[in-house]
């Protein structure tokens, strides 16, 4: 029998319900703060994930599904979006004029990773990128789309763990100080991270192995080591979060596993579900659009895994919110005639319904719809023809009654 392949899943039903409502929340709070669509190819060049991501990150080292395709050129299946919209943005010359350009994105992503409970190497993100504005104002506002689309969700118990990792400029005395302090207990930090020291030290920051994490006791802290226009930036941005009474605090240990990221870091935090766990993260990246060709404009941005997001909200909530249709069971060719016309002018009119084509008997007719959790059946037999009527049954409470076929229409909407 054939499968999936591993790593890749289908979606159907109850999950899929979940993540068409967080599609549709998401566009409609998106849509309110001024940000629009932006869908990019899931094919893209290498280069662009190398100039961007960086070569000394895990995802272009272990994680990208790379091919050369028949003309040879390297290319991958994007394992995040964030660069693609940056290269779309370049390409199509959308940060010309000084205009704030605002895009939100859903889509798909790859990575060859191992697999765990939630993640898939096939996974879906909802992201938000804001170009042209530099301002903590900026990040603080993005950061409130977020938690009124996450609020909306359903979600309640939030906290933004936020740091902020400076500037090219400023680093260079962290590094110093953090570079002595790990060469002191070196030992104790994995090879992985004896590369991050060399390449990347604030990688070491992020390694997840529990050793490494307990080695990092008493580090240099990289926000006593910021430039003083970050600082104002940083201190900006708690004084609007604090005002907006949007809850934060703050992690020295956080930061992006992008090269890209520049003052602000942020996770969101949930424990919806028990447990405090980051379901999100994003932060400013002033120098990427530059970097991969672009004019110099700064620019902000997150994305959340759909997948997982779907998960949590399943568990809380059980079934995704979602307007049932009606069933109409015909009974004998002569209702199944005259129910094609009433279900098309209902159809044509945008009312949700279902249409029992199988024929048969209204046992088997009932039972899909108690299945299924069709709220409102539609029963319409030579009787009721002959009467101009139409028989309704309530699935919930299990009453039925009697609809004349003129009311139908305005009963269902």
């Amino acid at each position: 029998m054939a499968q999936s392949v591993k790593g890749m899943r289908d979606l159907f039903g109850a999950e899929l319900r979940w993540f068409q409502h967080i599609e549709e929340t998401a566009r409609r709070v998106f849509g309110r703060h001024g940000y629009g669509e932006i869908r990019t190819p899931i094919l893209e060049e290498l280069d662009v994930f190398k100039r961007s991501v960086g070569e000394s990150s895990d995802i272009v080292n272990k994680e990208m599904y790379q091919f050369t395709d028949k003309g040879g050129r390297e290319v991958v299946m994007r394992p995040e979006n964030t660069a693609g919209v940056v290269r779309a943005a370049i390409q199509h010359k959308l940060l010309a004029s000084s205009d704030p350009v605002l895009f939100y994105y859903i889509g798909q992503q790859f990575r060859y990773e191992r697999m765990q409970t939630g993640r898939y190497r096939q996974f879906w993100q909802i992201g938000a990128e804001s170009f042209g504005v530099a301002s903590p104002e900026s990040e603080a506002e993005s950061l409130l789309m977020l938690h009124s689309f996450l609020k909306e969700l359903g979600l309640k118990q939030m906290v933004f763990s936020i740091n902020s990792v400076g500037t090219p400029e400023s680093r260079p005395a962290f590094y110093t100080a953090f570079r002595a302090f790990f060469a002191a207990r070196q030992e104790q930090f994995c090879s992985d991270c004896h590369r991050r020291i060399e390449s990347n030290p604030l990688r070491v920051l992020d390694c997840k192995n529990e050793t490494c994490q307990a080695a990092l006791e008493g580090h240099p802290v990289i926000t006593d080591y910021l430039d003083e226009a970050s600082a104002k930036h940083h201190a900006r941005l708690k004084a609007l979060l604090t005002d907006l009474d949007i809850p934060y605090e703050e992690n020295p240990r956080l930061v992006r596993g992008l090269d890209y990221y520049t003052r602000t870091a942020f996770e969101l935090l949930s424990s919806d579900l028990g447990a405090q766990s980051a379901l999100l993260g994003g932060g400013r990246y002033d120098l990427l659009v530059k970097h991969l060709g672009g004019p110099d404009v700064p620019a902000f941005g997150w994305a959340i895994g759909l997948d997982r997001l779907a998960m949590v909200l399943q568990q809380i909530h059980g079934e995704a919110p979602q307007v049932a249709p009606a069933l109409l069971i015909p009974l004998g060719e002569r209702a199944a005639t005259e129910a094609f016309k009433l279900a098309r002018g209902l159809w044509d009119a945008g009312i949700a319904l279902q249409l029992e084509t199988r024929g048969g008997a209204l046992k088997k007719a009932m039972a899909t719809a108690n299945r299924t959790g069709i709220q409102t059946v539609l029963i319409l037999g030579d009787g009721e023809l002959d009467g101009g009527t139409i028989t309704v049954k309530h699935m919930a409470t299990g009453e039925q009654e009697s609809w004349s076929m003129g009311e139908v229409f305005t009963r269902l909407k």
